[in-house]
């Protein structure tokens, strides 16, 4: 089966990333954080659960004109990869209003996992995370192999 446009590119990506901080220490967790998000649907959702899955967790805010251009890319790795057992989870920063991250999920047609950080706990869990967009990707046993 020949790779898409869209798994190579991420490849390279991913490639490019590890390559880059390499040299630096680690700036936050190193293994999955044991939490429970909270889902745009109002599930709960703890990580643990997602244990032996790939996933693909980044912060976003609905002011943040970089998370916003980049969704369309990650609806497109969620549509290509979900099917082999990528989890994307989109975590919004503590301080969007509940009601715009609905409606930005709703209006853009979000696919993959929204999730609301409205006391800031999983930015915090995943090393106070500040900056969006900060993805993180985390590794079927749990490791974070890749951070911002």
């Amino acid at each position: 089966m020949k790779p898409g446009k869209l798994t190579v590119t991420l490849a390279v990506l991913v490639l490019i990333v590890a390559i880059g901080i390499l040299s630096l220490p680690p700036a936050g967790p190193t293994t999955r954080p044991d939490i429970t998000l909270v889902t745009a649907d109002g599930e709960k959702l703890p990580l643990e659960s997602l244990a032996g899955r790939t996933l693909l967790v980044t912060f976003w805010s609905t002011t943040c004109t970089t998370c916003i251009k980049e969704m369309p890319h990650l609806a497109a790795l969620h549509d290509e990869l979900a099917p082999r057992g990528l989890q994307i989870i989109g975590i919004s920063m503590y301080y969007d209003p509940p009601n715009q991250v609905l409606a930005m999920r709703k209006s853009r047609n979000i696919p993959y996992t929204i999730a609301l950080d409205m006391r800031g706990e999983a930015a915090q869990a995943f090393g106070d995370v500040s900056m969006t967009p900060s993805t993180f990707l985390i590794a079927p046993d749990g490791r974070i192999v890749c951070t911002p």
